[in-house]
């Protein structure tokens, strides 16, 4: 994983989703503004977003890390 690709609790929720382009799915998956009963406010940090809705933060860092894991390498 390269180092510049990297989620923090501190960045806002929508810099993380312009970041991976699968990063609102992961969000939707702990029904983090995936539905209309789940909004989020995009400017909020992720670590605001877990505390409002009590998901532990690194869990979700750790799954949005997982994003770039998967990704196929690049060809040469």
């Amino acid at each position: 994983m390269s180092a510049e690709k990297r989620f923090t609790p501190d960045m806002a929720v929508a810099d993380a989703i312009k970041m991976h382009p699968r990063a609102g799915e992961v969000f939707a998956a702990f029904h983090l503004g995936g539905c209309a009963h789940c909004q989020i406010n995009t400017i909020e940090t992720i670590e605001q977003v877990c505390a409002a809705y009590g998901i532990e933060v690194n869990v979700l860092l750790k799954v949005l890390e997982g994003l770039f894991e998967s990704e196929p390498a690049p060809n040469n």
